[in-house]
């Protein structure tokens, strides 16, 4: 028979159903055995022992909640009968929370090594506009340079967006700092910067934010300046698409590799699959001395705390 519930570790008092799970079926675990007091639906939880009011829940070894009145065991555990530890204010403490990890033999990826030092997974030919009046340029150049995607060319892809003019102050500032990542980021072998010509963020005004402004993996292009810009876009490409033809992925440490994480669907289940296993491996990349990048931050709310103690040490928490 297929698994029908999960205690994901070993010290929680709660376990998850996989499967509907009805009233009165007998739930057998290594301390004994009891029936459910009502149905469990998919994803949700249930208690493995009794759990006493004020009690903590504990999920994955660690405590998600309280409970808020007497729980018996095969009861389902919710939100009206468990609530969160949080309070409106949290004075935070730092008590260190390490994973021990047995030191591995370094670990390396096929990757490309770029003139900035820095390694890129993908050889990729990116097109940046500047600002969003030409994005609908910027894919149309993306789709006639399909052809080109062969030989050391993985993918031409634009980068549309809503930004590059009317902001003003830091938010102008912050906009051009990102465009500028993107022109220089390792995983583009070619970009092209694409512009209009009289956004606030122009071309003349990203350069600066550059750090090899004159690389020959970049081509500018100013849409106001040529009678066809698509045309002229396509052949920057291809120069781009030419340059990149021989290149070839090396060998390159475990270190080097920064990987991003987001959340793919918060469901009852996403805490037993996807969300563990992301844990589980960038513990292992960050062993290695790699980064992990961890972004939507409401996902974390309530266990902020777990990943600060997790912090290699107290100034960077």
């Amino acid at each position: 028979m297929d698994k029908q519930w999960i205690q994901i570790n070993p010290q929680d008092n709660v376990a998850v159903a996989l499967t509907p799970l009805k009233q009165g079926e007998r739930i057998e675990t290594k301390n004994g055995s009891f029936e459910l007091i009502e149905d469990i639906a998919p994803g949700h939880k249930f208690a493995l022992r009794p759990i006493g009011e004020d009690e903590n829940i504990i999920k994955y070894g660690l405590a998600i909640g309280h409970a808020t009145t007497p729980i018996e065991a095969g009861q389902w555990v919710h939100i009206h009968n468990i609530k969160t530890n949080l309070g409106d204010v949290l004075d935070y403490t730092y008590t260190p929370d390490i994973p021990a990890l047995a030191p591995r033999p370094e670990k390396k990826f096929a990757g490309y090594r770029r003139s900035s030092g820095k390694a890129g997974i993908r050889n990729e030919i990116w097109i940046i506009p500047t600002v969003g009046c030409v994005n609908n340029i910027a894919q149309a150049i993306e789709k006639a340079s399909a052809h080109l995607v062969k030989d050391g060319v993985e993918a031409v892809c634009a980068f549309p967006h809503p930004y590059g003019c009317s902001q003003m102050g830091g938010d102008q500032d912050n906009t051009r700092r990102i465009l500028a990542d993107l022109i220089e980021h390792p995983n583009a072998g070619g970009v092209l910067v694409l512009g209009l010509g009289c956004e606030n963020s122009n071309i003349d005004t990203i350069k600066p934010y550059l750090n090899d402004p004159e690389s020959e993996r970049i081509e500018y292009l100013v849409c106001q300046d040529v009678e066809d810009e698509i045309a002229a876009g396509i052949e920057r490409v291809e120069r781009l698409a030419r340059r990149m033809k021989n290149d070839k992925r090396e060998p390159i440490g475990a270190s080097e590799l920064v990987i991003g994480l987001k959340c793919g669907g918060s469901d009852g289940l996403s805490g037993i699959t996807a969300n563990p296993t992301v844990g589980a491996f960038s513990d292992k990349l960050i062993a290695q001395g790699g980064t992990t990048i961890l972004t939507e931050v409401p996902e974390m709310f309530g266990a902020e705390t777990l990943l600060m103690n997790r912090c290699e040490n107290e100034r960077l928490f």
